[in-house]
């Protein structure tokens, strides 16, 4: 049962559209179920003398008396809305039952206290099966404002409440961080232009997109307009910095044809201005994204970093625990873009599905998840992934999807918990599809059976309380040839397997060798490594002369990094 509260200041307009056909003949069959009194709320849907004028008239009968009170100044806002909706697949209630909720999520509001002889006046309209409206005047009988303080909240606890009593399906509680849901409106002119999402929500994935990707506040807005999104940015009076900034989708349009505008906070909180911000301080050109000798070191860098973000979340610090999932969230649109095959769909839906997991009620911490967020931002300038990297990869994002629905179930977040878990399941499907046939290939390559004898002697010398384990796993023999090249790259196969077996609870990994096959993958090459130091050492001047320019970081025009995107 889902309430969704809102105000505004007409209402007859409210009350023409609750009793009228609706926007696309929806509505069937309105009339009141429940009110502050049945008597005294004309009823157009059932009395044909009764106007919507009168029913008005009614409502705003205290509201006009303390409009008087102020010299003929109406209070803002004064008109309270609140569907409350059951979920798809709900048994559908009576209108007694209707009644009920009504009284309910008022005195829960406090629009109106039960027993309150003073409340505010308040009607509930059915014109649905599924669904009531209820609507209130917020002004009370002796003149004040009722006490609506977190009212989105309290109808929300009562609506979970009414689910368990009346056996209907129990929804997950939300914390007031969630986006807004698409109106009925947006919903419906989607659906006439032939889009499968709102302009809304196509506007916030790709806010969301850029913002991962840029490194800078002028660089978003350059990079929204290249994409051809309208962005209207409001100047401060006085310092004429920017204060906020509102978004038009290409081609969206009203009546009129005016852009139809949706302002940074009002796609997602994160998003506002102050948020985006924090994620997105100005830099020096030397914080760039670089490039670099080894096209590996992008994929490795992230690899770490998300390693390290397990870290965070085993912690007892939840603002840096939650600055590294907001930086994950980034992440996982920048492994979308940037890795190829068939999976990438997987991978975008799971960067949209933990766009809710991203964010609580818990202040994040951004800069303790510094590492990862600049780790990601380099992936997104980041040439073709060498080997399996990108595969790595996947396999790590999967183990913090994991962690973050942990995570947040264990603090009562229910909407992200379950954000996390439909994101975890995208990307355990985008890596069987990417791993499976790389698994397979690595396990035709497996080395001769000496070699394989001799890895399996530095198993047990390194691993000696998970080597039946590992052996036992189908992917031992993959592994084997992992062992293989990394010999081939400079690395000892018996110190490696300690380094990778210890970072891991191979006890309750599932496949283990699959696990170790990974993180070897992702370990640097060491004999590029050293190739790479003694280039730097023989090559790199003392002092940068006024002509040297790799001393200086390349920095592109942002218009040219939209277009390449």
């Amino acid at each position: 049962m889902v309430p969704d509260i809102s105000t505004g200041s007409d209402s007859r307009g409210l009350i023409a559209y609750l009793f009228g056909p609706g926007r696309r003949d929806e509505h069937t069959n309105p009339h009141i179920v429940a009110a502050w009194a049945m008597s005294g709320a004309p009823d157009p849907g059932r009395d044909p003398a009764a106007t919507y004028t009168q029913l008005a008239k009614r409502l705003d009968h205290h509201v006009d008396l303390r409009t008087r009170e102020l010299g003929g100044n109406k209070p803002p806002q004064h008109v309270w809305h609140c569907p409350v909706r059951t979920a798809p697949g709900d048994r559908y209630l009576t209108d007694t039952e209707w009644a009920e909720v009504a009284r309910r999520v008022v005195h829960a509001t406090g629009i109106a206290p039960e027993g309150d002889e003073r409340a505010c006046r308040w009607i509930a309209v059915r014109h649905a099966d599924d669904h009531i409206h209820l609507m209130a005047t917020t002004v009370r009988a002796d003149g004040r404002r009722p006490r609506t303080h977190q009212d989105g909240r309290r109808a929300q606890a009562e609506c979970r409440r009414i689910e368990a009593e009346f056996g209907l399906r129990r929804l997950k509680s939300g914390d007031l961080t969630a986006p807004r849901t698409p109106t009925g409106a947006e919903r419906a002119k989607a659906e006439r232009q032939g889009q499968s999402v709102t302009a809304r929500h196509w506007l916030r994935e790709r806010a969301y997109a850029v913002a991962a990707a840029v490194h800078t506040e002028a660089d978003y807005f350059t990079v929204l307009q290249t994409l051809g999104i309208k962005v209207k940015t409001r100047l401060g009076p006085e310092s004429g910095d920017v204060i906020g900034y509102s978004l038009a989708a290409p081609g969206d349009t009203n009546s009129a044809g005016d852009p139809v505008w949706y302002g940074g906070s009002k796609l997602a909180p994160d998003l506002s201005i102050n948020r985006l911000r924090e994620r997105l301080p100005d830099q020096e050109i030397a914080d760039r994204p670089r490039f670099p000798a080894d096209p590996a070191e992008p994929w490795q860098h992230t690899i770490t970093a998300i390693q390290m973000a397990h870290t965070a979340l085993d912690s007892d610090n939840d603002a840096a625990a939650q600055g590294h999932l907001a930086a994950f969230g980034d992440a996982l649109y920048n492994i979308a873009s940037a890795t190829p095959g068939p999976h990438r769909a997987e991978l975008r839906a799971a960067a949209s599905a933990f766009n809710r997991a991203r964010r609580s009620a818990t202040r994040a911490d951004h800069q303790a998840a510094h590492a990862l967020r600049q780790a990601a931002k380099e992936l997104a300038y980041a040439s073709n992934e060498p080997g399996g990297l990108a595969i790595a990869l996947l396999f790590a994002t999967v183990h913090l999807a994991r962690a973050a629905a942990k995570w947040h179930e264990q603090r009562g977040h229910e909407q992200q918990a379950a954000a996390a878990d439909e994101a975890l399941r995208h990307l355990q499907v985008g890596y069987q599809q990417a791993a499976t046939p790389v698994l397979a290939d690595l396990t035709r390559r497996a080395p001769r059976a000496e070699t394989a004898r001799r890895f399996e002697q530095d198993l047990r010398a390194a691993l000696p309380d998970h080597a039946d384990h590992i052996m036992a796993d189908p992917s031992w023999a993959a592994l084997t040839t992992t062992l293989a090249r990394a010999e081939t790259n400079g690395h000892n196969a018996r110190r490696l397997l300690v380094q990778v077996g210890t970072a891991w609870d191979l006890d309750s990994a599932e496949r283990p060798a699959e696990v170790l096959n990974w993180r070897i993958i992702a370990q640097p090459n060491r004999r590029t490594q050293a190739a790479q130091s003694r280039s730097t050492f023989r090559q790199a001047p003392l002092v940068p002369s006024a002509q040297d320019t790799s001393a200086a970081p390349v920095a592109r025009r942002a218009e040219d990094r939209g277009r390449r995107r």
